[in-house]
C-alpha cells in the first residue's frame, strides 16, 4: 500500500481522464458497449489490479475511494476471443481456462452446473472460467430476452468446450416466472444423459461468482452437506430472508397429493439420485402442473420436493441456515452485514468494491449478485483472488496460462 499512498499526486489527473471516459461511454448502446468492449486503457488508473485488489480485500480505508476512479470493466481481449474466427485452442488458452483436474479428489467427483444467463457477457465468461474444470459438465440456458449478439457469443464459447452445452430447450423460454422450473428440468434431462458421471448439480445465475474453489465445494458437499441435496427454505408462511420467501402459491388450493408447501430459494445443490427421482416421480409432475400459473414457482418446487420423506438424499427439517450463496439483503442490514457498498436492487445488494472483504470472509460457496457494468472492480479482484487460491491447492504442475498476469503501475508487462 506504500504505492497507493504515493499515487495521490496522479489521482486527480486520473479522475479527470476517467470522467472523460465515462462521458464517452454514456451514450453508447448497451449491447454494443458490452459486445465491443472498447474501453480506454488509461481508465485503469494507478495501481490496478493487484495492489488495489489487495487493499480492498484487507479492508484498507482509502481503497474504496480510490477504486471509484478505477472502473475499467474488462480488457478488450476478454471478449475479443469470442469475436475472432474460431480457434478453440486459442480461445481456451487465451481465456485462461483450467484444462486438467487439479487434484485426485476433484478428478473422482464431477459436478454439473445449470447456469441461467441473459446479460453481462463478460461476467458470464468470468463466472464460467472460475468454476470450469474439464471433469465437470455445464448446461447453459440463455434467456429469450438476451440480445442476439449475446446468444451468438455464448454459443461460440460452448462450441469450444466439449463439456459445456446450451440447453436443448434452446432460447425460447425465460429464466423467471412459470417457465423457469421447466428450463431447469430440461437441463437436468440433458445432464443425466451426458457421458460424464456427475454426482451433484448446482444451479447458478450469470450474476453469481464462486467464493470457494472446486475442491472446497466438493469438500462442503461431502462433509458438511453429508452428500445430501441442499435447498434452503422453510414451510410456506414462515419467515425467511426477504421477500423471496413469500409467494402467491398461498392463495391456491392445497398442493396435490397432500404435499406440504415450502418456500425457498430458486438456487440449489441436488444429488444425481434426487434429480433422477424428480424427473420420474408422479408427485413431482403433479406439483409442476399445480405451480404452472404461479408467478415464482421456483421458490416452491425444489424445496417442497426436497422435504419428501422418501426422496433420496433429502434435507428434511432444515431452515434457511446454510452457506450456499452469500447475499446482502436490505432487511438484514446492521444484523447480518454492515450495509451494501454498491447499490440495492429492490431488497438485494449489487456488490461494490467495498464489499470485497465481506465476500471473501463469507463461509458461503458462492456470492450474489454482481453487475460489472456498474462496478466491475469487485469481480476483477474476486476472480484473481479465487484463481490464486485454486492454484495454491493444486496437486498437479501448473500450466503458465492458468495464471492471470500480474500488473501494477510500474510494471505493465505480463509476468507469471
Amino acid at each position: 500500500m506504500s504505492q497507493l499512498r504515493a499515487s495521490k499526486a496522479g489521482l486527480a489527473a486520473c479522475a479527470v481522464i476517467c470522467a472523460c471516459a465515462c462521458l464517452y461511454l454514456w451514450d453508447r448502446d448497451p449491447e454494443d458497449a458490452e459486445q465491443e468492449a472498447v474501453y480506454p486503457a488509461v481508465v485503469e488508473c494507478g495501481f490496478y489490479p493487484d495492489e488495489l485488489c489487495s487493499a480492498l480485500s484487507e479492508g484498507k480505508g482509502a481503497a474504496p475511494q480510490i477504486a471509484q476512479f478505477c472502473r475499467n470493466p474488462h480488457r478488450p481481449e476478454l471478449l475479443a476471443h469470442l469475436r475472432a474466427p474460431q480457434n478453440c485452442s486459442k480461445v481456451s488458452r487465451g481465456l485462461r481456462f483450467i484444462s486438467r483436474p487439479l487434484s485426485a479428489v476433484e478428478q473422482n467427483f464431477s459436478l454439473a452446473y445449470i447456469i441461467g444467463v441473459r446479460k453481462e457477457l463478460a461476467m458470464f465468461v468470468r463466472l464460467l472460467r472460475a468454476i470450469y474444470v474439464p471433469q465437470n459438465v455445464y448446461c447453459i440456458h440463455i434467456d429469450k430476452k438476451a440480445p442476439r449478439k449475446y446468444k451468438t457469443a455464448v454459443q461460440a464459447l460452448a462450441n469450444c468446450l466439449e463439456n459445456v452445452f446450451i440447453s436443448s430447450r434452446g432460447r425460447k423460454t425465460a429464466l423467471e416466472g412459470p417457465e423457469s422450473v421447466q428450463t431447469d428440468l430440461s437441463c437436468m434431462s440433458d445432464l443425466v444423459q451426458h457421458q460424464r458421471p456427475w454426482s451433484c448439480v448446482i444451479k447458478l445465475c450469470g450474476q453469481d461468482f464462486p467464493i470457494k474453489t472446486n475442491r472446497e465445494i466438493i469438500h462442503y458437499i461431502r462433509d458438511k452437506g453429508n452428500g445430501n441435496s441442499i435447498t434452503p427454505g422453510a414451510k410456506a408462511g414462515q419467515s425467511g430472508p426477504g421477500p423471496s420467501s413469500r409467494g402467491d402459491a398461498r392463495f391456491k388450493p392445497h398442493p396435490p397429493q397432500n404435499l406440504t408447501l415450502y418456500s425457498g430459494s430458486a438456487y440449489y445443490i441436488l444429488t444425481r439420485k434426487f434429480v433422477e427421482f424428480i424427473l420420474t416421480d408422479a408427485r413431482a409432475k403433479d406439483m409442476l402442473q399445480w405451480l404452472r400459473h404461479i408467478q415464482n414457482p421456483e421458490q416452491h418446487y425444489w424445496v417442497t420436493l426436497n422435504r419428501l420423506k422418501d426422496a433420496p438424499g433429502v434435507t428434511r427439517d432444515t431452515g434457511w441456515e446454510g452457506h450456499f450463496r452469500a447475499i446482502k439483503r436490505k432487511a438484514e442490514e446492521g444484523d447480518g452485514h454492515d450495509g451494501c457498498k454498491g447499490h440495492y436492487e429492490q431488497d438485494t445488494c449489487v456488490f461494490g468494491s467495498g464489499d470485497l472483504q465481506w465476500i471473501i470472509q463469507s463461509p458461503a460457496l458462492f456470492a450474489s449478485k454482481f453487475e460489472p457494468s456498474t462496478d466491475p472492480l469487485v469481480v476483477a479482484c474476486l476472480e484473481r483472488w479465487h484463481r490464486r487460491k485454486a492454484l495454491r491447492q493444486a496437486e498437479v504442475p501448473i500450466e503458465p496460462h492458468w495464471h492471470f498476469p500480474q500488473e501494477n503501475h510500474f510494471n505493465t508487462k505480463s509476468t507469471h
